[in-house]
């Protein structure tokens, strides 16, 4: 087998692997067994919330995710503003 195809076939194998990573993230089932560690759903829904757009929302999450090691990967991490927004916010993207 040359060089090529060898690359090219562990290239497209690292590719599946990750797809199917991504696959089991579930965003809803994330946020229940860790977010909620620290606060629970009222954060989200009272009148002095501090989120007041997606990027915002983005970069809390995003900040989370660093200060705990958590280390998602960035379609997870997608996976998990767009579950919070389509939940709680529904800011406009």
């Amino acid at each position: 087998m040359s060089f090529t195809t060898r690359f090219l076939t562990a290239a497209a194998l690292l590719l599946l692997g990750n797809m199917a990573l991504a696959a089991d993230f579930n965003a809803e089932t994330y946020h229940g067994s860790n977010c909620t560690r620290c606060h629970d759903t009222s954060v989200y829904t009272r009148e002095t919330r501090k989120m007041r757009s997606y990027g915002m929302l983005q970069s809390r999450v995003k900040g989370c995710d660093a200060r705990f090691g958590e280390k998602l990967a960035e379609q997870d991490l997608t996976g998990l503003v767009d579950h919070l927004n389509d939940s709680y916010y529904q800011f406009s993207k």
